[in-house]
């Protein structure tokens, strides 16, 4: 059976008629108790932890529903059994589908025990009682027979520690019960219905603006009509479905210019911004930092974004701030002299900045009347130095005839100040923003170079976009190997004929074939 992600486009029942569904589809199996049905009111999840429990229930225990009864129960269970804005916030990168990060367990023995198959987030993003974490374990033991292998538990006393110790700490870390909960059930949902003023970056393109406008569809589902307008000239229109989660969760399917993706929100509770990550649909590498607030001559005045992020000292140049209801007097912060206002309108001012000569390197708070951003607009002496993002570079094959499609990287330089130390890579380090580079592209050991992996792994555009190879057996390669490989990628910043350079590696691996909702 071919299991799509959880369809936003179908229409939720009423509360009723969901919990109808509920009982008729689940309760052969999850017998009522003093609690509610067993283990279904044990657990709370966030819609695609819900959604990934009942696909195991289509796929391993034969239960049949249409994408509309699949969809009709996410919603019901995120609503009644999801979590509070607080306790998703710490692994939202999961949910947004950024897979860049290094995670912090808050626990080593749970990270040494359960997040060597998968992340630490997805435990993170759960809550249950301490009896059904122990029953999750008896479940991964009795699903994986070799799972104490796999972690290499043989040098201790795995099953022990696994299904006595780790359930406490995780009633204790990510019990059902909390206060955080118990609130929200209390707040009264918010529309996301209005009309919004929108900016955001996406990697390779820059910063965009541009409005959003969002109707209700009734029963917390929504469309949305997006016009973004970047930096670097480029427009893109938007239009899709949207469905509201737990009184917060975002989910919605837009097409966008010529890709069809996914947005990951968060509405805030007081319903006044909305914020998160979009993403290609398939390709998650692919995508944007989003952030909306409410727009329109009843809104607040709100500065949003200044673009470009920094300024050189004793240099001229146009600065763009963007934001709602702008109105008053614009100031860029200590040493930075508006010259003049190039074009002014109430979400976008355009004005011609010019830093002193001998202004002292830092951020400086922007502002445009009674609006302020804290940190607007970075002043610098010297880039000391840059890194490349993303921190964590992993590109897979794909396409060539079969299932799974390229998987590419977008990488970016980011400038950097030294900072008041002198030092760097030290707290006190400026990030200045992101600044246009020279790519390169090169085998990243001696062993790549011996297979030729910069040959036949990919390729590196000028945007910075890597493209991997094709997905199969290359005859062309010693062994008939396919084309993953080490790679090193390098960026070259020329800025005013003082160039920095930085390099990172990039490993390029095969196709992924199991890739949920959550990892």
């Amino acid at each position: 059976m071919a299991i799509s992600a959880v369809p936003f486009l179908a229409q939720a029942d009423t509360k009723g008629a969901a919990e109808a569904l509920l009982n008729s589809k689940c309760q052969t199996c999850h017998l009522p108790t003093d609690k509610g049905l067993n283990r279904i009111d044990e657990s709370r999840r966030t819609p695609e932890g819900w959604d990934m429990t009942i696909v195991r229930m289509m796929v391993s225990h034969g239960v049949e529903l249409t994408p509309e009864e699949r969809q009709t129960l996410v919603k019901y269970l995120a609503d009644t059994r999801g979590l509070a804005p607080e306790e998703s916030a710490a692994h939202r990168y999961l949910l947004e589908r950024d897979f860049t990060l290094i995670e912090q367990p808050k626990d080593q023995l749970v990270a040494d025990t359960c997040a060597r198959c998968h992340s630490y987030g997805r435990i993170g993003l759960q809550r249950r009682t301490e009896e059904d974490w122990r029953k999750l374990v008896h479940y991964h033991v009795g699903q994986y027979p070799v799972i104490e292998i796999q972690q290499g538990g043989r040098d201790r006393d795995w099953w022990e520690i696994a299904s006595g110790e780790v359930p406490k700490r995780l009633d204790k870390l990510y019990g059902l019960d909390s206060e955080a909960w118990r609130k929200w059930l209390q707040h009264e949902s918010v529309s996301a219905a209005g009309q919004w003023r929108v900016v955001g970056h996406r990697p390779g393109w820059g910063a965009y603006e541009g409005q959003a406008t969002i109707s209700s569809n009734g029963d917390d589902h929504y469309s949305i009509k997006l016009t973004l307008n970047y930096a670097n000239g480029k427009q893109e229109t938007a239009e899709g479905k949207a469905v509201l989660y737990t009184g917060y969760e975002w989910r919605a399917t837009v097409k966008q210019g010529d890709m069809n993706v996914r947005q990951v929100f968060t509405l805030s509770p007081d319903g006044q911004t909305l914020s998160g990550r979009w993403y290609q649909a398939g390709i998650d590498a692919i995508g944007g930092r989003f952030e909306a607030v409410r727009d329109g001559k009843e809104a607040p005045a709100r500065l949003l974004a200044v673009e470009p992020s920094y300024i050189k000292a004793g240099t001229t140049q146009q600065v763009t701030l963007y934001g709602s209801n702008l109105s008053g007097d614009v100031s860029l912060g200590e040493g930075v002299e508006v010259l003049k206002v190039v074009e002014r309108s109430t979400g976008k001012l355009v004005v011609e900045a010019r830093a002193a000569a001998g202004a002292k390197d830092g951020v400086r708070a922007v502002k445009v009347g009674d609006s302020q951003l804290d940190k607007g607009l970075a002043l610098y002496q010297k880039l000391d130095y840059i890194s490349i993002e993303p921190d964590q570079a992993m590109a897979r094959i794909g396409g060539n005839g079969g299932a799974m499609p390229k998987i590419p990287v977008q990488f970016e330089s980011v400038g950097y100040a030294n900072g008041p130390d002198g030092k760097p890579g030290t707290a006190d380090d400026i990030r200045l923003g992101y600044f246009p580079a020279k790519w390169t592209l090169d085998n990243l050991n001696a062993y790549a170079a011996q297979l030729k992996d910069a040959e036949y792994s990919g390729r590196l555009q000028e945007d910075g976009l890597f493209i991997p190879g094709d997905a199969g057996p290359n005859p062309k390669r010693k062994f008939g190997t396919n084309n993953a490989g080490e790679l090193k990628v390098t960026a070259v910043v020329d800025d005013a004929g003082h160039k920095v350079e930085a390099s990172k590696p990039l490993v390029v691996t095969v196709q992924r074939w199991n890739d949920p909702s959550i990892r």
